[in-house]
């Protein structure tokens, strides 16, 4: 990320990440036309179509259908074993103490993001790396969180709230140990946030865009400095 960037959130009472599936691809799909006059984009010399639904896959389809690692991907061994092919090391990417869901996020981040070209949700993030996120009631080691990747790149981040307090403090208690344990992206624990829920929140789901990216892709520009605000400028000579 540029240290200086452009974020729109927003949040809707009573929907959950497919409501905000829905109204992103729908939001991103009007601003195109709107700024472009078309939802046929080219960007790096390559065809984005918005005009056609997007794709919606999970993390463990989207490495079924974009790599031949089958059900390697499954297994634990295989996947500290591709990773550290990849280059990934134990002393900075903890490896051994990744768990399944944990090792399959980082090989679809080393393998898959960059081939996500066409508008595509990712679904179904681990709860271990998705704290805010509502875990999903059948499998509650996945979360209802979505990311939104074009062009190779993530555009957006959006999940069903979690508004049950102790299960917040359950997990901002967990990124604490992951922190002492040497995660750099690990959280700190909110507490003002937990005493907050505690108050009553109803359920609702909350989505961010990066603007930058947007404007990127709808003018076609390579770099985010052609883009930002307020890009970094040299010093007078």
């Amino acid at each position: 990320h540029n240290p200086e960037f452009t974020m729109m959130e927003f949040y809707a009472a009573y929907w959950n990440y497919r409501d905000l599936m829905d109204f992103t691809e729908a939001l991103i799909r009007d601003a195109a036309q709107k700024a472009a006059g078309t939802l046929q984009l080219s960007y790096a010399g390559k065809p984005v179509d918005l005009g056609r639904p997007f794709e919606r896959l999970t993390i463990r389809q989207a490495i079924a259908k974009h790599t031949d690692a089958g059900d390697g991907a499954d297994n634990r061994e295989w996947l500290v074993a591709a990773l550290r092919k990849l280059g990934l090391t134990e002393e900075k990417n903890r490896l051994s103490t990744r768990s399944l869901a944990g090792l399959q996020v980082m090989y679809f981040e080393e393998t898959v993001e960059e081939k996500l070209w066409q508008p595509t949700f990712i679904m179904e993030h681990p709860t271990e790396i998705s704290p805010l996120a509502r875990a999903n009631d059948e499998r509650p080691e996945v979360t209802e969180r979505f990311e939104l990747y074009i062009t190779g790149r993530e555009f957006g981040n959006g999940f069903s709230e979690l508004n049950d307090a102790e299960d917040q403090a359950a997990r901002f208690a967990a990124q604490v140990d992951a922190k002492d344990a040497g995660d750099d992206e690990a959280m700190y624990h909110d507490h003002d946030f937990v005493r907050a829920l505690e108050y009553g929140m109803p359920p609702t789901g909350g989505c961010g865009i990066g603007i930058d990216r947007l404007m990127m892709l709808l003018t076609d520009s390579p770099s985010i400095r052609d883009v930002i605000l307020f890009p970094a400028l040299r010093r007078e000579q």
